[in-house]
């Protein structure tokens, strides 16, 4: 089958977490015999901040962000056999969303890909004439991020016929344990772009750590923190690119993951980091969410905090022989039952079982 994939970025994870996501999901798929051609805009910078180059798995198309290059990209939707679009593109997100919808073979499989469910639901509660809300009856269905049966049973009450959440996972061909590295060496490092629904989270969870332990190093990477007060023990990075993440994550004694508030409050929502640092065989801290546990075993495959208080205990008490079996149980974990090979062969099961549905129904 043939997928059109209109998404933020597949080339640059610059302020596009879902990068990761996109190419690990994208290239089991290719490994299962999918042609793919996936639509990027010009936009954001991006392009001058590629960690990728254009892989031999997924053709990559990058359109000008104007109204020429849209109409450019829309025009080649009609000859795919699964249309998508991804949510937060940043550009056009409507008229891609509603050009899609009429360009597409009646007898193709229509998606919106959601990648940060909690915002789309919450812009939809808002507004009745948000497009996705509008285009609920003519898509085939909804495939998101994550967000578990809070996701999919608001979904559902907005009119979607179908909603499956596809979850963050590991792609071991990227994500490994490497040597350390003197660059990363800390105690605790967080790596975060600096989002207003995150930061306060940030500030209880990374920063009054690090205040409580003034003895301990801490290391931040990501961006937009320039000019955010901090302990004297906190080092920024800047932007890190996705070549240095598996020696962040290998490095320290420790890492942490931030849930933003409305993927905390969803739960059933790991972020790429998570299955990243598992990756590199990280002992991960993350906040509290609910479900967590489908994914690691809190105390064994990794460390829960309620609170910054937590977060300090949590690193004052860690060993570095206690830190390298919690990393080790996690990877094992999430090699088994988390990667992106199983996360692509789940995406093509419901595609071919959607397909297979509507041929009977013909």
């Amino acid at each position: 089958m043939k997928i059109a994939f209109y998404g933020s970025s597949l080339l640059s994870s610059y302020w596009n977490g879902a990068a990761t996501y996109y190419r690990g999901i994208l290239r089991a798929l290719a490994g299962r015999g999918y042609d793919i051609s996936f639509y990027e805009p010009d936009a954001f910078d991006r392009q001058r901040h590629r960690d990728i180059d254009p892989p031999m798995w997924a053709r990559v198309v990058v359109y000008p962000a104007t109204a020429e290059g849209l109409e450019s990209v829309l025009a080649e939707a009609g000859a795919a056999d699964v249309v998508v679009k991804a949510s937060g593109v940043g550009v056009f997100d409507r008229e891609l969303l509603e050009g899609i919808l009429a360009r597409t073979r009646p007898d193709a499989i229509r998606l919106f890909w959601d990648v940060d469910a909690a915002a789309t639901l919450d812009e939809m509660r808002a507004d009745a004439s948000h497009p996705v809300r509008r285009a609920l009856p003519e898509l085939d269905m909804v495939l998101t991020y994550g967000g578990g049966p809070p996701v999919v049973e608001a979904y559902r009450g907005f009119g979607a016929a179908h909603c499956v959440p596809v979850y963050n996972a590991l792609d071991p061909v990227t994500h490994y344990p490497v040597p350390r590295d003197g660059r990363f060496a800390s105690d605790l490092a967080f790596l975060a772009n600096r989002l207003p629904d995150r930061e306060a989270r940030v500030e209880e969870f990374f920063l009054r750590p690090a205040a409580l332990l003034p003895g301990r190093t801490f290391l931040l990477g990501g961006n937009g923190w320039d000019d955010k007060p901090m302990p004297g023990n906190v080092r920024r990075l800047g932007h890190v690119g996705t070549a240095d993440h598996n020696a962040l994550n290998s490095t320290p004694l420790a890492v942490l993951n931030v849930a933003r508030d409305s993927m905390a409050h969803i739960g059933f929502s790991p972020a790429t980091r998570v299955f990243e640092a598992a990756g590199a065989a990280a002992c991960l801290i993350t906040d509290a969410w609910e479900g967590i546990e489908l994914f690691l075993k809190p105390d064994a495959e990794v460390l829960v905090a309620r609170d910054g208080q937590d977060v300090a205990d949590l690193l004052a008490a860690l060993t570095p022989e206690r830190a390298r079996a919690i990393g080790r149980a996690a990877l094992a974990r999430v090699l088994s039952e988390h990667s992106y090979a199983l996360r692509g062969a789940e995406v093509d099961a419901i595609l071919r079982s959607h397909a297979a549905r509507a041929r009977e129904a013909a």
